[in-house]
């Protein structure tokens, strides 16, 4: 089965509308990049669903294996200063190019100025290595969903000029 992002039924297309609605809430050059990653990584992790959060700090969209947050493998963080590919479980990820941001204890993340971004090797790589230690494996057969999980009434600008 060919994975688009093209809805299947009322509840997708009401959820790619909602979807479709957060992003605008952002600068034209980071909704293009939010879009353009996200296209990339639905053709990347075709059977993932996607976790969709609009929260108070970050819009982020989570792959998962499961509909558990807890199973996200990455996610694409934004905010109004840009855009972010998230690694849930990042710390233990190898990091030989010294790429992943963040000093929690769990979460680590690459700032992205591209959809270019996603293509370079090293990059490549903690994508892979992200899937291949996931406790619970991706489907080897069809596409996920759309989940719109949350979200807040109060937010911060998605935008910097916004106040």
């Amino acid at each position: 089965m060919k994975a688009t992002n093209q809805p299947t039924s009322e509840a997708d297309a009401t959820s790619e509308e909602q979807l479709a609605g957060f992003i605008e809430k952002f600068d034209s050059k980071n909704a293009e990049l939010i879009r353009s990653v996200r296209k990339l990584l639905r053709k990347r992790l075709p059977t993932a669903n996607e976790l969709v959060y609009d929260n108070y700090n970050f819009f982020v969209i989570g792959y998962c294996s499961t509909e558990r947050p807890s199973d996200c493998i990455l996610s694409i963080a934004a905010g109004a200063n840009g855009v972010g590919l998230s690694f849930y479980y990042g710390t233990p990820l190898p990091d030989p190019h010294r790429l992943l941001l963040g000093s929690g204890s769990q979460n680590r993340f690459v700032r992205i100025d591209s959809a270019a971004t996603l293509a370079r090797p090293e990059i490549a790589e903690l994508v892979a290595a992200a899937i291949k230690q996931a406790e619970n494996r991706l489907p080897v057969s069809g596409r996920g969903k759309l989940i719109i999980r949350s979200i807040s009434k109060k937010q911060r600008p998605r935008r910097k000029d916004s106040k």
